[in-house]
């Protein structure tokens, strides 16, 4: 009925995971896994590992916190309670890609920015709980998960009266260090402040995944007397433990819904991988992308795809192609999958303050 400008390339931001998360549904499925294996690099007896632990990642997008706690319960149910060595991060599943966190918007410590990692935890993110306390004049921090390895350098002051103001006065910056290893608060804290938090990204992928696996793993009565390192395990080796993520179905509910950034951008690497090989890249995830398209007799000319996540100033597709991907995933044997996967005007997600009062959500 009507078409303005339908073919025109435009810059979709973050709409373009919807082209993504299509393409990770009819490539590899709803019931798709990404599995993280753990591996003994020596002898372990009596519940000590003399030698170090491999944890090597394939891209899982949803390896949180709870998850990997419940990972290293089962380390320790199959009998490793003490590591006389270091952690070894096997990431070499995904190339080394890395991006200046603030390159895009300035933002480095922003959790939207994280880079890809194969062993990605937690997103890499902190919760960063502020609580004053007036009878000590002073404002408490809480950081959640607190990685072993992470600085907190509390220059907050208390200060009387009201509680607002940009980010309630809490400043947040690093001491400059390529490895964000200290995290600086600064500013002035209303007193009348009840409680306050703000989430952050910190250190590198495989120190952040180094930290907290030590935090949780000493939390619960295990002990880790080394550091960090990366490494690649040999082909030949069996795993220790595995450990597989939610099915395709859900983590593409969570790119949707949330516009994860990092998640989407995990799944263009995986496409890659499963079509050409690992080390995934994103210039592998590209041609994987424009492969599936044409598979389904889907010729998008103007499609520039970058990362897959719409973090982007060159990702371009057309109005046209973005609705001729909406038609295809509507006729898709995975169309509930895909449907199910977006927010709900008003209700969820990215669109939970959207459309309250319009005819829309009722």
């Amino acid at each position: 009925l009507l078409s303005v400008n339908a073919a025109a390339p435009r810059n979709p931001a973050s709409t373009i995971k919807l082209l993504t998360t299509w393409l990770a549904l009819e490539q590899l499925g709803p019931a798709w896994t990404w599995p993280t294996e753990a591996y003994l690099l020596g002898e372990l007896k009596s519940g000590t590992l003399s030698g170090d632990l491999v944890l090597k990642g394939y891209g899982d997008p949803y390896l949180i916190r709870e998850r990997l706690w419940a990972f290293q319960r089962d380390l320790k149910n199959r009998g490793l309670r003490q590591i006389d060595g270091n952690l070894v991060i096997d990431n070499s599943y995904f190339l080394d890609e890395y991006v200046d966190p603030a390159k895009f918007d300035g933002r480095g410590l922003r959790v939207y920015n994280v880079n890809p990692s194969a062993l990605l935890v937690n997103f890499q993110a902190i919760q960063f709980q502020f609580v004053p306390d007036p009878k000590a004049g002073r404002v408490d921090i809480i950081a959640d998960p607190l990685p072993s390895n992470l600085q907190i350098d509390n220059r907050l002051k208390l200060r009387k009266g009201r509680c607002g103001g940009y980010q309630n006065g809490v400043a947040v910056s690093t001491d400059g260090a390529e490895s964000r290893d200290k995290i600086i608060f600064s500013g002035n804290y209303g007193a009348n402040c009840d409680y306050f938090s703000l989430t952050r990204s910190a250190l590198s992928a495989p120190a952040y995944a180094y930290g907290v696996f030590q935090s949780l793993w000493e939390e619960s009565g295990g002990k880790l007397s080394g550091d960090w390192q990366l490494g690649v395990v040999a082909d030949a080796a069996e795993p220790f433990a595995t450990v597989e993520s939610p099915p395709l179905s859900d983590v593409i509910e969570y790119v949707n819904k949330f516009s994860s950034n990092v998640m989407a951008q995990h799944l263009l690497l995986t496409l890659g991988a499963e079509q050409f090989g690992a080390p995934a890249s994103r210039e592998k995830g590209r041609a994987a992308a424009q492969t599936i398209l044409q598979s389904k007799g889907l010729y998008f000319p103007e499609l520039i795809l970058d990362n897959g996540a719409g973090l982007s100033r060159d990702t371009r597709i057309s109005a046209a192609s973005l609705a001729q991907v909406l038609l295809a995933a509507s006729a898709s044997p995975w169309e509930v999958e895909f449907v199910s996967s977006l927010s709900l005007a008003g209700l969820d997600g990215t669109m939970r303050k959207k459309f309250r009062d319009s005819e829309l959500t009722g």
